[in-house]
């Protein structure tokens, strides 16, 4: 089989496209095709030894996939060969075959694309959690997205509408802005790439001028560094803060702010969620495969690669001009 593998730490340039045995599932695994696999930002940080997970090398960058079971570990009973499947797995998708836990596969619908499920449980998971878990988002109320074209921002975008809210969506550029509408976005607002003291000022009142009332009720950052600031002076009473990623960096936050507004600075670590609840996890999933066959969310996939070319998919993610999820198709 063949994987693009991490053999130093290092951008996309540092992967190597190599020839391995094919692997064979041991006791409570399974082993599937890898049919595709999502690309996501923790990709882009496992390459470089920045993500919270370091796994040794040489190793395949790949946190979720989708594929088919070719072959079942001993005391696997409750999946078969031909099984569809997708799958969190950290790392490892990049790559023809791979062998995963058999609890951690979750079969998937013959109605349901290989791309779709693969670019599902990531992005979905993390942002249906956030809203419904940590801010517990209610109909009626302001959902601010600052990153909101992106994988995470996309599908807090439109589980924001599924979920009754009133959703502006931040973005960087005129195009992000018509893609979040096309999602179903109510407003829009596109920041300054240059965060000065005097962009802030400006970001933070147009919030506040589309929000209404007394700010935001809810704002969902994936982007941090100087755009928290200004989204956080522009929340309402009892409002909630939901920290989800860093790409512009970590964000230095004045503390007298979340004290003058009742609200609260939430932290987002879906993955951790997973392990510790995995019951609710459970509930979620069904309810966003619900929601998924109900049309009112979809992966919006922008952007596709073969397996030899899946470091031009990370170079993409990491220059943020990826609009909603990007996947890498395995033939």
């Amino acid at each position: 089989m063949q994987a693009l593998l991490s053999v130093a730490p290092g951008g996309p340039e540092t992967l190597e496209l190599t020839t391995l045995p094919d692997p064979t599932p041991k006791k409570g695994q399974v082993l599937i095709w890898v049919r595709a696999a999502g690309v996501n930002f923790p990709d882009t940080l496992i390459i470089r030894d920045l993500y919270q997970m370091k796994p040794p090398r040489p190793f395949a960058p790949g946190g979720e996939v989708s594929g088919d079971v070719i072959a079942v570990g001993d005391g696997v009973s409750d999946l078969k060969v031909g099984d569809r499947v997708l799958a969190l797995t950290g790392h490892g998708g990049f790559a023809e075959q791979l062998c995963i836990p058999a609890a951690s596969a979750v079969p998937i619908p013959e109605s349901m694309p290989y791309e779709d499920a693969a670019c599902f449980i990531f992005t979905y998971g993390t942002s249906y959690h956030a809203l419904k878990d940590r801010a517990g988002l209610k109909g009626g109320e302001t959902l601010l997205v600052l990153g909101a074209a992106g994988g995470v921002g996309s599908a807090a975008v439109e589980l924001g509408k599924a979920m009754g809210a009133r959703v502006i969506a931040a973005v960087s550029t005129e195009d992000k802005a018509q893609f979040c509408k096309d999602l179903g976005a109510d407003e829009t607002i596109v920041y300054s790439k240059e965060m000065t003291r005097e962009a802030q000022k400006a970001f933070s009142s147009e919030i506040k001028k589309l929000a209404g009332g007394d700010g935001v009720d809810v704002v969902y950052d994936a982007v941090g560094g100087d755009y928290a600031e200004p989204a956080l002076r522009a929340m309402a009473w009892k409002g909630r803060f939901l920290v989800v990623g860093f790409p512009a960096g970590i964000p230095n936050i004045p503390l007298n702010l979340p004290l003058l507004k009742g609200c609260e600075i939430v932290g987002v670590f879906w993955g951790a969620s997973v392990f510790r609840d995995p019951a609710g996890h459970a509930e979620n999933l069904r309810e966003l495969f619900a929601m998924y066959h109900g049309g009112k969310i979809k992966p919006r996939i922008s952007a596709r690669f073969s397996l030899p070319r899946a470091a031009e998919a990370l170079e993409m993610l990491g220059d943020r001009s990826v609009l909603g999820k990007v996947v890498v198709s395995i033939d």
